[in-house]
């Protein structure tokens, strides 16, 4: 926990001055509150005695003393809850960029078993939470012990006796809250998870709407969401049962404080150790240190929200990336394409079996590879070792002649262009969609992508042209539209090693013809690796390795491959039944 707080005390470091200022300003209200109360005494011990004309006099000095001190307390609140929260919103601000920026570093092992709806709690309503508790969390504690001891101070001035009945029942208060602080800090950890896991059951069901939609599924879904729903309510019902408990408690505490001084007032006054007016005075007091009192509630329950919340952006921001630059990593340049596996192992971290086993390729740079075989064989993955998206368990990938391990991400992953089945477009327009291949292309460049790519006719088609808004993930085009679109952005990127991962299975017919062109133009010149199953599409590749749990069983030509009457064969007539 110490080590947490440091860390967040930490994010203050750019924002010293406000903080001071924000600190001062909250003295500055806290001795107001002070003040006001002795101005109080003041009149009703003194002023009250005088002679008429001198309490006017007097009364006309109070009141522009009084309305300073309005003003006063008037600016102080005004720049604690503007400027104090622009505070908060920036260190708020500085933590999302650092999450955001932390999490585009993670590998994708990371995100195999994250869900986006908890990772985007944790950027959203935790971070809220967090920067609410640096905001007004110092402040609070300022204004609070500030006014408890300064009403400290000025009690024992009027009243040793009554000073003690107001802080004996003190030494309770803090064990009841201390003892309960504890759940209540459990509690509200829970609150964050169960959050985290609705914001992710929201996610996948809008994500999959037309899914749910087509199978009729609402019911199913609002069942679902119903049982998330209910974990929630549970834990918030839990936590808000100690809240509850403690909120009460201290209540009770802060009135049980009046009632003593009440009590023993009365006592005093009878003995004649007191007068009323300090009894009134002390009144008065006893609210300006019971008022603190309940702002520390009430800090316990913000505490309580931003640490957890805090404890969970930690818990993303100490994941240390699997993936990374070496210390001696360098660019990449002049690539060429040859790619070398050299004895290549590769099993996921969960999992207790190779997926792929020594295996042993060298691919010269232009040549055109297929990789077939059955589902779960490793060929997906195989390609995916090479832009370092997971990094083999043991062996060496070469590229040129150098490990990639030896160059630096950024630049191996410029030179590598992937067309997937499973195409991901931004929302937005088509133009910003294409040009994410190479950001600062010029649109002269965007439309020559497009055309290559077979994708100018159909985007001039439409009314906006290449400001089309296509919609979240590309909803407003077909198949094949989104396909063309992702293989012009890497007609723009113009790597010099493809990868087709199944880049026309789900496609039709018609559709397929004209992205298999589209494809066969990109991958010219270029060393191309192609997963595919449909194999009447790779018949022309200069090598097809065929790829099992046993490894590369099979390599050659596609009339090679027929002619040994091995996997291949029996594989690729069993795609022609179909």
């Amino acid at each position: 926990m110490n080590q947490n707080l440091k860390k967040m005390f930490g994010y203050y470091k750019p924002y010293k001055g406000i903080f001071f200022a924000d600190m001062f300003f909250a003295m500055l209200s806290a001795a107001v509150a002070l003040v006001i109360p002795l101005v109080v005494r003041y009149v009703t011990t003194t002023l009250i005695y005088m002679e008429p004309e001198q309490i006017l006099n007097k009364i006309i000095y109070i009141a522009i003393f009084l309305f300073a001190l309005l003003a006063i307390d008037c600016y102080s609140r005004f720049f604690i809850g503007n400027y104090g929260h622009v505070m908060g919103a920036k260190m708020e601000y500085d933590m999302r960029a650092e999450i955001f920026d932390h999490m585009q570093k993670l590998s994708f092992t990371f995100y195999d078993d994250a869900k986006v709806g908890q990772l985007m709690s944790r950027i959203t309503s935790d971070l809220f939470e967090i920067t609410e508790l640096l905001h007004h969390g110092p402040e609070n504690i300022v204004l609070s012990v500030l006014k408890i001891a300064g009403a400290l101070i000025i009690l024992a001035n009027i009243s040793g006796w009554l000073t003690l009945a107001a802080f004996i029942i003190l030494p309770i208060m803090f064990l009841f809250a201390f003892f309960l602080n504890k759940k209540m800090r459990r509690a509200f950890r829970r609150n964050r998870e169960q959050i985290a896991d609705i914001n992710a059951q929201i996610e996948d069901n809008l994500a999959g709407i037309r899914v749910v939609k087509s199978f009729a599924n609402e019911e199913i879904e609002n069942e679902k969401f119903k049982q998330g729903n209910d974990g929630f309510l549970a834990a918030k019902k839990n936590s808000y049962h100690y809240m509850g408990s403690f909120q009460a408690g201290v209540g009770v505490f802060t009135t049980l404080i009046q009632v003593n001084v009440i009590i023993v007032g009365s006592i005093l006054i009878s003995y004649n150790k007191i007068d009323v007016s300090d009894l009134i005075t002390f009144l008065l007091y006893i609210s300006v240190f019971t008022e603190p009192i309940k702002t520390l509630v009430d800090f316990t329950e913000q505490f309580q929200n931003g640490y957890t919340g805090f404890e969970r952006f930690r818990e993303i921001m100490d994941i240390e990336p699997d993936i990374m630059d070496s210390e001696n990593a360098t660019e990449m340049i002049d690539v060429k394409g040859n790619i070398s596996f050299k004895n290549v192992t590769f099993k996921y971290n969960d999992g207790a079996e190779d997926v792929l086993s020594n295996i042993d390729l060298d691919v010269a740079a232009g040549d055109y590879v297929a990789l077939v075989g059955p589902s779960g064989a490793g060929k997906t993955t195989l390609c995916s070792l090479i832009p370092r998206f997971y990094d083999a368990t043991d062996g060496a990938i070469q590229i040129d002649g150098r490990d990639i391990k030896s160059v630096t991400l950024k630049s191996l992953r410029e030179h590598i262009g992937i067309v997937q089945q499973d195409v991901y477009l931004f929302a937005g327009t088509i133009y910003e969609n294409i040009a994410y291949g190479k950001p600062n292309a010029t649109k002269e460049e965007v439309i020559n992508a497009a055309k290559n790519a077979n994708a100018h006719e159909f985007i001039m088609s439409f009314p906006d042209g290449y400001d089309t808004d296509i919609g979240q993930r590309g909803i407003k085009l077909s198949g094949g539209q989104k396909q063309r679109l992702s293989i012009a952005r890497v007609f723009l990127k113009n790597p010099p090693i493809l990868i087709f991962d199944e880049a026309t299975s789900a496609l039709d017919n018609e559709s397929e013809k004209v992205v298999k062109e589209s494809l066969e133009k990109l991958a010219n010149n270029r060393t191309t690796f192609v997963i595919a199953h449909r194999l009447t599409t790779i018949q022309n590749a200069k090598n097809i390795l065929v790829l099992t749990q046993n490894g590369i069983e099979e390599s050659g030509t596609h009339e090679e491959l027929i002619h040994k009457r091995g996997i291949y064969e029996k594989l690729y007539h069993m795609h022609l039944k179909y």
